[in-house]
């Protein structure tokens, strides 16, 4: 997420950036503070899991997102899930990953995007095995806050996995 060593050899890792494309919402000439778009980018490699977990988590306090805690517990697994399949199955193809999170009045979008161009699928639940069950658990995550997920492809070939969660929890 940063190449620039400290002095005690600590590799920092800065918050997400706002993303230089971040506008203004239609419907209102001044957005609201916590709104926006930030972007990162990190290797594929397993340390950029926690990394990127503790980045989202850091931007949501920072900015003041007004998200509840069930969303933002949800939202923080997600990221887990997404950037571990990233390194897990996009690695070889893609040294690198991005994470974008959006946030607007009422809603926030998270995306990684990797240079692999195969549509990654949920597998179907195996008890037996350990692993595997990861988009089932951001589907369920995504379906229980009442939002929405999914996969397309980029211009340059990879693919973006995306998930869209109202700030607040779903209504029953």
């Amino acid at each position: 997420m940063d190449d620039h060593e400290r002095e005690d050899g600590a590799v920092p890792v800065p918050g997400p950036q706002p993303h230089p494309e971040a506008g203004r919402p239609a419907d209102r000439a001044d957005p609201l503070p916590y709104e926006g778009v930030w972007r990162f980018t990190a290797p594929s490699v397993e340390a950029s899991v926690p990394q990127a977990r503790h980045a989202v988590r850091d931007l949501l306090t920072h900015q003041g997102v007004p998200v509840s805690q069930d969303v933002a517990d949800g939202l923080l697994l997600i990221v887990s899930e997404l950037v571990t399949n990233a390194v897990r199955h996009a690695a070889v193809l893609s040294p690198t990953l991005s994470v974008e999170v959006a946030v607007g009045s009422g809603w926030l979008r998270l995306s990684v995007e990797d240079n692999h161009p195969y549509r990654p699928t949920a597998l179907e639940t195996d008890h037996g095995r350990t692993g595997g069950r990861g988009l089932l658990l951001v589907r369920e995550i995504t379906r229980e806050a009442g939002g929405a997920c999914d996969v397309a492809h980029t211009a340059s070939g990879g693919k973006v996995v995306w998930v869209a969660l109202p700030l607040g929890p779903a209504l029953p």
